[in-house]
């Protein structure tokens, strides 16, 4: 039994941490996005815009960090019927970005077990990155 299976408005789940998002990673994901924005790998480019002197990830592979913990927590990428996330700050490489949720409402549906979750990405030592909300069926 997941712990989703068992919760109850207010669970928390139990966060994960990713370690050390990769630079390598983030150019990677840029370029079969073929996403032109220099912030994901030109170093010169995220310092002139004062950003620091490391490539910013994209705020969808963030989320996908999310999306990967409820498939992890559920066993399934099917389970999750809904994601919605707002992108509130910047992931950087070598960031470690911790992901985690609390259980807002379950209802029993012909489909299963519905919960609802708020879900958040933050970065260790750092403020939140992203809000958002689940539904799961589990």
């Amino acid at each position: 039994m997941t712990i989703l299976q068992s919760a109850t408005v207010g669970t928390e789940l139990p966060p994960h941490t990713i370690t050390g998002v990769r630079d390598e990673d983030i150019r990677i994901v840029a370029l079969i996005l073929r996403d032109p924005n220099p912030i994901h790998y030109d170093l010169k480019e995220v310092a002139r815009l004062g950003l620091g002197d490391r490539a910013v990830n994209q705020g969808g592979a963030t989320m996908a960090y999310i999306a990967g913990y409820l498939a992890e927590l559920t066993g399934s990428r099917a389970a999750i019927k809904k994601l919605s996330c707002s992108f509130r700050g910047n992931v950087f490489a070598r960031d470690d970005v911790t992901i985690g949720g609390t259980v807002t409402s379950v209802t029993d549906s012909d489909e299963g077990r519905l919960v609802g979750c708020d879900v958040w990405a933050d970065v260790v030592g750092g403020k939140r990155a992203i809000t958002g909300s689940a539904l799961i069926c589990v």
